[in-house]
C-alpha cells in the first residue's frame, strides 16, 4: 500500500513538474512590455481647459440622497451655456428635473452614441489644502469636490462638441450627450434621460460613461499608466442584519444575547467568506493583457491562470483590494446599533452591510447565502435596496474594439485592458437600450486622484485634460453609418 502511496505521489509531483516548465516556457515567450503613456507637458490649451473645470467645481453641486435640488443644477446649466456656446446654440437640449440631455444630428441615425457623466458631486467634510469649492490651479493640478468625480470628463465632452462644432463637423451618426444630476445617492435622474430615449425609440450603439480610467499603477508590481476600460458592474444591496432578546440588567447577563450573536456572525463572514472566487472571462482577460508589463514572477503567474488560479483566488485580495473584489461577492460591514447604555443588554441589536454581486453568484444566491448564515446565529435579515450586476459587454464585439482602437489613436503606448467596475455608475441605467455600456473617462489617476474620489484633496492633474478632449473627438469621428 505504502509503496503504490509513493508511486502516486512521485506521479503527481511529476505531473506538476511538468506543467510548471510549460507554464515558464510560455511565460518567457511572452514579450516583456513598457507602458510608455504619460500625458504631455503643460500647454496653453491644458491652462485653459483647467480654468474652464475650475469654474465648474466652484459651482456647488452637491447632492444629498432623496433630496431633489433642481434650482442648484438649472443654475449650474447656465455656467455650462457660458463655457460651451456653441453646444447650446446648436444642439437640441432636453432638461428632465436638472438632469440634462442633447441631440446632435448626423448623417444618419444608425449607430447612435451617447457620451456622459454627472453633474452632481458628494459633500466635502474634512479639512482641506485648498478649499473643496475653490476650484483652485497650483501644483499643476484643479483641486476641489468634483475635479476627478467627475466634472472632469463632463468637461472635455462639452468641449469636444464645442471645438467640432466650430469646425463645422456634422458626425457621421446621431451624437447624445447626457448628464444626471442623481449619480452620487443611486437616484432617479438617469433613468428619466432613459425613458426620454425610450420616448424617442432610440437603441445605442455605445455609451461612455466613467468608471475606468487611465490609471497608474493598476495592480502592485505592475508600474506605469493603463487604459481601465470598465466592461460591467457589480450588483449591489444594502442590508440589516438584527438580533433580539428580552434585554435585562448588565449585572446579570444571559448566554447568546444580540451583541455577543452578532459579532460572532461577523466573525465568521470575515474570516471564512461564504462567497465563491471564479475568474470571469472579463477578469481572465484583464490579467492576460497585463501579463506582459508584470515582473517575472507576477508575468509566470498572470499568463498561466489555467495553471495558477486555484492559488491565486485566495491570494489576490492582499495583493490589490480592487482586484480580489473581482472574483466574488463582497460583503463589508458598515453601520451597527446596540443599547444606548453601558448597563443595559439591549432588546435589539443590528449590524448594515454593503453587499456587491458578482454574475457567477448574483443578487438571490448571494442574499440567500447571507440569510441563511444569519438564520444560523439566530438573526433577521432585511434588505433595504438591492440590484443585481449589469450584463458584461461583450470584449471582442465592435463597439469594445473601437473603443480600443480610439484609446490608441488618441495615447499613443497606452495599454488597454478590460476592467471589472466594484462600484456604481448611471451607466447600468443604459443596459435596456444599449448592449455596450462602456465605463471608461479618458483622464489620468494615480494614487492620489484615488485617495481624493469621495475623500479629501479632490483633485485632477491638468495636463491630462486636452487627451481627454482629444479620446471624445475621435470616438465621434470614428462612428460610421
Amino acid at each position: 500500500m505504502m509503496k503504490t502511496i509513493l508511486l502516486i505521489l512521485a506521479a503527481v509531483l511529476a505531473l506538476l513538474i511538468v506543467l510548471l516548465l510549460i507554464a515558464v516556457i510560455h511565460t518567457l515567450l511572452i514579450p516583456s512590455r513598457k507602458s510608455s503613456y504619460t500625458a504631455p507637458k503643460e500647454t496653453e490649451k491644458a491652462r485653459m481647459l483647467a480654468e474652464k473645470l475650475s469654474r465648474m467645481i466652484q459651482y456647488d453641486t452637491t447632492s444629498h440622497a432623496g433630496v431633489h435640488e433642481e434650482e442648484k443644477f438649472l443654475s449650474f446649466h447656465k455656467l455650462l451655456e457660458e463655457l460651451f456656446p456653441l453646444v447650446h446654440k446648436q444642439l437640441e437640449k432636453t432638461v428632465i428635473e436638472g438632469n440634462l440631455l442633447y441631440y446632435w444630428k448626423g448623417e444618419s441615425r444608425e449607430n447612435p452614441i451617447l457620451l456622459m457623466s454627472h453633474q452632481d458631486v458628494v459633500p466635502a467634510e474634512g479639512e482641506w489644502s485648498h478649499a473643496p469649492f475653490s476650484g483652485d490651479i497650483a501644483d499643476g493640478k484643479v483641486w476641489g469636490r468634483g475635479a476627478s468625480d467627475t466634472k472632469c470628463s463632463v468637461m472635455a465632452f462639452f468641449q469636444a462638441v464645442e471645438e467640432l462644432l466650430a469646425e463645422g463637423y456634422t458626425p457621421a451618426c446621431d451624437v447624445y450627450l447626457a448628464s444626471s444630476c442623481t449619480e452620487e445617492w443611486g437616484g432617479d435622474g438617469a433613468p428619466k434621460i432613459v425613458a426620454e430615449l425610450q420616448k424617442r425609440g432610440i437603441r445605442l450603439f455605445l455609451v461612455c460613461d466613467e468608471g475606468g480610467g487611465i490609471i497608474t499603477d493598476p495592480i502592485g508590481g505592475i508600474r506605469g499608466n493603463f487604459a481601465m476600460v470598465g466592461v460591467f458592474e457589480k450588483g449591489k444591496a444594502d442590508v440589516k442584519f438584527t438580533a433580539r432578546s428580552t434585554g435585562g440588567h448588565a449585572s446579570a447577563p444571559g448566554k447568546n444575547t444580540p451583541i455577543p450573536r452578532l459579532a460572532a456572525f461577523v466573525n465568521e463572514v470575515e474570516k471564512h467568506t461564504p462567497f465563491q472566487r471564479r475568474f470571469s472571462p472579463e477578469v481572465s482577460a484583464m490579467f492576460r493583457k497585463l501579463a506582459p508589463y508584470a515582473p517575472f514572477p507576477l508575468k509566470l503567474v498572470f499568463g498561466n491562470l489555467w495553471l495558477f488560479s486555484p492559488v491565486l483566488k485566495p491570494l489576490l485580495g492582499s495583493i490589490s483590494a480592487q482586484a480580489g473584489a473581482m472574483l466574488q461577492t463582497t460583503i463589508a460591514f458598515t453601520m451597527q446599533s446596540g443599547s444606548d447604555a453601558c448597563n443595559v443588554i439591549p432588546q435589539e441589536a443590528s449590524v448594515s452591510a454593503n453587499m456587491r454581486f458578482i454574475p457567477h453568484q448574483g443578487q438571490k444566491e448571494s442574499l440567500s447565502i447571507m440569510e441563511k448564515l444569519a438564520s444560523k446565529y439566530g438573526l433577521t435579515m432585511e434588505v433595504l435596496h438591492a440590484n443585481d450586476y449589469s450584463t458584461p459587454v461583450d470584449i471582442n464585439g465592435s463597439a469594445f474594439r473601437q473603443v480600443e482602437s480610439v484609446i490608441a489613436e488618441t495615447f499613443p503606448g497606452l495599454p488597454v485592458s478590460p476592467y471589472v467596475m466594484t462600484g456604481a455608475t448611471d451607466a447600468q441605467f443604459y443596459q435596456c437600450i444599449c448592449d455596450s455600456c462602456i465605463r471608461f473617462a479618458p483622464v489620468i489617476y494615480g494614487p492620489e486622484q484615488m485617495k481624493g474620489m469621495h475623500g479629501l484633496n479632490e483633485n485632477i492633474v491638468y495636463n491630462c485634460l486636452p487627451g481627454a478632449v482629444s479620446f471624445y473627438q475621435n470616438l465621434i469621428r470614428a462612428q460610421r453609418k
